[in-house]
């Protein structure tokens, strides 16, 4: 399997080291939702994605939604199953990621990502 590096090159810290790329109508439907859990330094990237939701999942993830420039336009910190996020029409990708993720590397809407191959 391939994976990808997400880095926040505003703040220079590692968001995810085995990101996984979801980017076909499988890939896309399926997410995470047979997931038991992500564990530190993974993540789901969704592209295309302007909206998400968390039926049927088990665990909260924190989400970001970013546009074309890398730059992240929403942040859902620890979303909960059973959740919709909203849609943004800007974004081009989503990144999911185990929560408290963001917190702990301090991200905020407005940082800029870099998505690199493992």
């Amino acid at each position: 399997m391939k994976y990808l590096k997400i880095l926040n090159l505003t703040r220079s810290s590692h968001l995810a080291e085995k990101a996984v790329i979801a980017d076909n109508l499988f890939s896309r439907l399926k997410g995470l939702l047979k997931t038991a859990s992500l564990g530190a330094g993974e993540g789901m990237l969704l592209k295309p994605c302007n909206s998400i939701h968390t039926f049927f999942m088990r665990f909260p993830i924190d989400v970001a939604f970013v546009d074309r420039e890398n730059q992240i336009i929403k942040i859902y910190h620890s979303l909960k199953p059973w959740r919709i996020s909203g849609v943004f029409f800007n974004a081009l990708y989503c990144l999911e990621l185990p929560a408290g993720t963001l917190n702990a590397t301090h991200t905020q809407q407005g940082d800029y990502l870099q998505v690199t191959s493992a």
